[in-house]
């Protein structure tokens, strides 16, 4: 260290008619330090943020502006190949980038990133004194595998305490978690009746699309079965809301929306649809970062291909 900002300096002295060369080293100490700091600069190796701008960038915006989570910014990104592998960082790098505040995405702005654990060993089911049809306990175990397609669960969402105010059904596909919301007048049986009347004409292909249906025991589903006579109709055990995980999983994505205690009747049926769309269009890490309309998509190809065979 002490030689990069030395200097040798050559003396010559003559005497008795000879000439003696003397060498002296000049040290700098000032020079010394600039030359120190100018190489440290060089040294070691660079925050991964600093590589990865672009991406921070993209996967602020998905976040603050689509609602996007960070999972699903990471995820879509290395499934497209929208930047090089080395821009992308983890999941973990990024929630701790966030906590240091190197990101225009707060904590608050994570809708999930606080998230209650249930204890799924704490399962209860009580004694179900209403039946409404046939119980979930006879529904075959492979729906529960997700393997085939064409298994539903649906639900009510509600937004304020009022009678007048409208609900949401949602109809869920369990293995693509492909989203159906409809808009009705009030929880009622009759009106889940009418917003589902598009499932009353029986067809060759939605007998392949809708083969099954899991509900709940609410008043409002008393008349599934006759609403769609060629559909199996499930009933889930009571207080037992886990039967029904798909659907309690979607709520979460609709409740970025559409807050608890709300009204709904605010909402337009185009404001309805966008959220639908929203939904269906968020890459599913479950699904290996493709889309619910991706998925969807791909099983009507080959419900079309094979009839095509046949």
């Amino acid at each position: 260290a002490v030689k990069k900002a030395s200097v040798i300096q050559k003396r010559k002295v003559p005497q008795n008619s000879k000439v003696y060369v003397y060498e002296d080293i000049k040290y700098f100490a000032d020079l010394n330090r600039r030359i120190y700091l100018e190489n440290r600069k060089n040294c070691g190796r660079k925050p991964k943020f600093l590589t990865c701008e672009n991406f921070l960038n993209w996967a602020d915006k998905k976040i603050l502006e689509e609602n996007w989570s960070v999972d699903a910014c990471v995820g879509y990104a290395k499934r497209n190949k929208l930047f090089n592998d080395n821009e992308i960082p983890s999941v973990k790098s990024m929630y701790n980038w966030i906590d240091k505040g190197l990101m225009k995405t707060k904590n608050i702005d994570l809708e999930l990133k606080l998230k209650r654990k249930l204890n799924k060993n704490n399962k209860k089911n009580r004694k179900n004194k209403m039946v409404l049809g046939e119980s979930i306990e006879t529904r075959p175990k492979e729906i529960e595998t997700r393997e085939e397609f064409g298994d539903w669960e649906i639900d009510t969402v509600i937004g304020s305490k009022k009678k007048t105010d409208p609900v949401i059904i949602t109809l869920t596909e369990r293995k693509t978690r492909y989203e159906l919301i409809i808009k009705i007048d009030s929880k009622t049986s009759k009106a889940v009746e009418e917003g589902l009347s598009f499932l009353k004409d029986k067809s060759p292909l939605k007998e392949q699309v809708f083969k099954t249906i899991t509900s709940d025991n609410g008043l409002e589903f008393s008349s599934l079965t006759k609403i769609c006579e060629y559909v199996k109709i499930y009933y889930c055990h009571p207080y037992s809301s886990y039967e029904r995980g798909t659907s309690e999983n979607q709520h979460k994505l609709i409740r970025r929306f559409i807050k608890k205690g709300e009204e709904i009747g605010k909402y337009t049926e185009r404001q309805i649809e966008r959220i639908m769309n929203w939904m269906n269009n968020y890459p599913r890490k479950i699904l290996g970062y493709m889309t619910a309309e991706e998925a969807f998509m791909k099983e009507l190809k080959l419900i079309e291909k094979s009839s095509l065979a046949s």
